[in-house]
């Protein structure tokens, strides 16, 4: 979730200390930051009493000097914020309850304890050899490590280690190769990782700004930009999933190249051991591409080439391929880094969500490869809201499919064309929105025999959804923001709002499709209540709501002249064919300019007349 949406879904009691911890920076800033210092202006000095946009704003003016003091307060923390902060950043886990963390802790624990036995067992046999050997290499970082979190107690100290020491230790790790797992596991030996106190070690990190704890539903919610900035505070050049992707498109040579370059073991080892093996190792994603993957005698042309061929495996879109290997491995990086948004956008709601009721149809095993991929609770039902708070994109789920699950896949729902799997798949559920887009009066006006003309295959019962899914697939058409996260946020069982478009990071507005077999749309009293209930959430999220637009095959006249006399919200009334027509206006510009602020113009709006405008 991002930290707008964290913000407005949280009370004033669990955002307190983010909010207080980005003061004290901000304060401290604003005497050599001018930006900083303006946006402070702006709202008097008083964070407390700005808005989710305004706070979310200032965070991003002063990310870098909260990185520094995060980091900062993190060194102090000691071993167990550092596996928490680990697993909080992971996929999957940036919104989890209190319970799962809990569960989550325990069993790492229980892993690096049990590593760090072995490692222990591994010491004592290598003491008695002069073989240069992994145990070797490991004994040699253990008594380093050891020496440095000890020496301050011969100074009548406390024993820690210090960012130098840390960043000396970093270093010598790296030449010695030791993965990352048995640096952790090492580091357990010698300063053992407390087994209890998640909680506390939770509220710990809810002092320093970078977790939020609901008290009501007890769920940790972690914001995507606090996420990443986590990651760049571990070193951590790509997510987890991201990783898992490349090393997915490897060839079982390439994945053997990578433990032979480590001294790991490769035969008699199956692919998914290999590519669980090299991920648990922790090793730079750049020393991957650049070095590990290749064979001994591969050049650095070759190299290049084999990078030129992953992006394609990989399906990014890159403006240039760069010239040197190390500029080849940042553009893969990068573009795998800042993708997410991209592929959000790849497929609309509607279709994001026909896709994953498909795959869930051929692959009935989907919800617990999720669930396992992503660490998600396994009592808890997985749906594309869910997904889409834990920026879980439809590219994630089909790179967690293996190629020969992909190409099955690609078989059982009939796509005969040629080309990428994963992408041809992708690309007929962009189509089949597309099929009731160009149909959207007809699902409007529930006219199943029209659509069946149209080979569109639909129960009555599924009609209103339907209508409301594609009615977001336009608005997303026309480049307006269709915000899932607050949508599922202000929802309750009661009050259900079909959509919201975000115009900034506090305006919103409200959308409502209705359909109706009859004809004029003509239920306001009913309506008018409704939207009422999902105006009064929104302003409780701290949302302005700028105004409620309702979109139908077409009203009544009492319904227009309800509309506009009503004096307590700004209502504006929009025919299916209208909106339509505005989506072919668009499209059918070289350079279309749309703003949503078209549709707060209140009452019944001119279609026409808008559409000319674009």
């Amino acid at each position: 979730m991002k930290l707008s949406n964290v913000l407005s879904t949280v009370n004033q009691f669990e955002k307190s200390k983010f909010i207080n911890f980005l003061d004290r920076i901000c304060t401290e800033a604003s005497s050599h930051n001018k930006q900083v210092a303006k946006q402070f202006k702006n709202i008097d000095g008083q964070i407390k009493n700005a808005s989710s946009g305004e706070v979310t704003q200032l965070f991003k003016l002063a990310q870098p000097l909260f990185q520094k003091e995060v980091k900062s307060q993190l060194a102090l923390s000691g071993a167990q914020a550092a596996l928490l902060v680990n697993i909080l950043s992971r996929d999957g886990n940036c919104v989890a309850r209190v319970s799962w963390i809990e569960q989550l802790y325990e069993k790492e624990w229980k892993q690096i304890d049990a590593q760090a036995k072995s490692l222990k067992a591994l010491f004592d046999e290598s003491e008695q050899t002069e073989v240069y050997d992994e145990p070797k290499r490991l004994g040699i970082y253990y008594a380093c490590l050891h020496e440095a979190l000890h020496n301050d107690e011969r100074s009548n100290r406390e024993g820690k280690i210090t960012d130098e020491e840390r960043g000396i230790l970093n270093v010598l790790a790296h030449k010695l190769d030791v993965t990352a797992d048995n640096r952790v596991a090492i580091e357990h030996l010698i300063d053992p990782i407390p087994k209890t106190g998640v909680s506390d070690c939770l509220n710990q990190l809810r002092e320093i700004g970078i977790v939020f704890v609901s008290k009501k539903h007890q769920t940790v919610y972690v914001p995507d930009e606090i996420v990443a900035l986590l990651h760049r505070i571990q070193s951590k050049e790509l997510a987890d999933k991201h990783l898992l992707r490349i090393l997915r498109t490897f060839s079982d040579a390439e994945l053997s190249n990578i433990l032979k370059s480590h001294d790991k073991r490769i035969r008699g080892v199956s692919r998914d051991d290999k590519i669980e093996t090299v991920f648990k190792m922790g090793l730079s994603v750049s020393q991957i591409l650049s070095d590990d993957m290749h064979g001994e005698q591969s050049g650095v042309t070759e190299k290049k080439e084999r990078l030129k061929t992953l992006i394609d495996d990989l399906q990014l879109a890159l403006d240039k391929l760069g010239t040197t290997l190390e500029e080849r491995c940042n553009l893969i990086i990068g573009a795998l880094n800042s993708s997410t948004e991209h592929e959000f956008n790849i497929l609309s709601a509607t279709g994001y969500k026909s896709l994953f009721s498909t795959l869930s149809q051929h692959l009935p095993q989907l919800p617990k490869m999720l669930k396992d991929e992503f660490e998600l609770e396994p009592n808890h039902d997985i749906d594309v809201e869910k997904l889409r708070a834990l920026a879980i994109t439809p590219y994630d789920i089909l790179f967690m499919l293996s190629n020969e699950q992909v190409k099955s896949l690609k078989s059982d729902m009939g796509i005969t064309r040629r080309g990428d799997p994963r992408q041809v798949i992708l690309e007929s559920f962009a189509d089949a929105t597309d099929k009731l887009v160009e149909n959207y009066e007809a699902l409007a006006k529930r006219d199943l025999a029209a659509l069946k003309q149209k080979n569109i295959e639909i129960s009555e019962a599924d009609i209103g959804i339907k209508f409301e899914e594609v009615t977001k697939a336009i608005f997303e058409e026309l480049g307006l923001t269709v915000d899932e996260d607050l949508r599922r946020d202000i929802n309750t069982a009661k009050d259900k709002a079909d959509m919201l478009l975000s115009l900034s990071e506090d305006d919103i507005i409200i959308g409502e499709a209705k359909t109706s077999k009859k004809g004029d749309f003509a239920k306001y009293s009913t309506t008018s209540r409704q939207v009422k209930a999902y105006v009064t959430r929104c302003e409780g999220a701290g949302k302005r709501v700028a105004q409620v637009l309702i979109v139908a095959p077409s009203f009544s006249n009492d319904f227009v002249e309800s509309a506009e006399m009503d004096t307590e919200v700004n209502i504006s009334l929009l025919e299916a064919s209208g909106l339509k027509k505005i989506l072919e206006a668009y499209k059918s510009r070289r350079n279309p300019k749309f703003s949503a602020k078209l549709f707060t113009k209140g009452g019944l709006l001119k279609a026409d007349l808008i559409a000319k405008n674009i």
